[in-house]
């Protein structure tokens, strides 16, 4: 019969470890740290992007109909262009498909972007915040162990 411990990580004392044993968790922490910090931006980034959606969504009022706007066709390039249906926009829901909405249903699509983005957010400062307790924690017993092994005597 197979062992059920395999399914589940197995936990070790970190005291238990040598220097380098923990020199090695120390760089695995840190990339992980890493890696959810940068996730962690890109999160930040999005949710900034879906906001600023919102906030071009409202700008679109019936008033404005058959003006000229400029419509941008990338970050960095706009073309003019004329506002012929102020009551209906064009959203972006990835991978290259564009769904026509209206006003109100852009709003509420971009409304639950930020707010799904956010509890991701939440977890994520979460899982951070535990990685990088168990980094303090790696630290405290690293500079433990080399100050024991500084204040031994060495054996000739």
């Amino acid at each position: 019969m197979a062992s059920t411990t395999s399914s589940q990580p197995q936990q070790i004392n970190v005291a238990d470890l040598d220097l380098q044993q923990l020199s090695d968790v120390r760089r695995q922490l840190e990339e992980e740290l890493n890696h959810l910090t940068n996730s962690f931006a890109q999160l930040k980034q999005a949710q900034a992007k879906f906001k600023s959606c919102i906030e071009n969504v409202r700008e679109i009022k019936p008033q404005n109909k058959g003006t000229t706007i400029l419509v941008p066709l990338t970050n960095s390039l706009y073309v003019p262009g004329h506002l012929s249906d102020a009551e209906n926009v064009i959203v972006d829901v990835g991978t290259g498909y564009y769904v026509k909405k209206s006003r109100a249903q852009a709003t509420k699509y971009y409304e639950t972007k930020v707010e799904y983005i956010r509890t991701n957010l939440d977890t994520l400062q979460e899982t951070i915040q535990k990685k990088q307790e168990n980094m303090s924690y790696l630290v405290n017993v690293m500079q433990a162990k080399l100050q024991q092994s500084q204040t031994q005597p060495t054996k000739v």
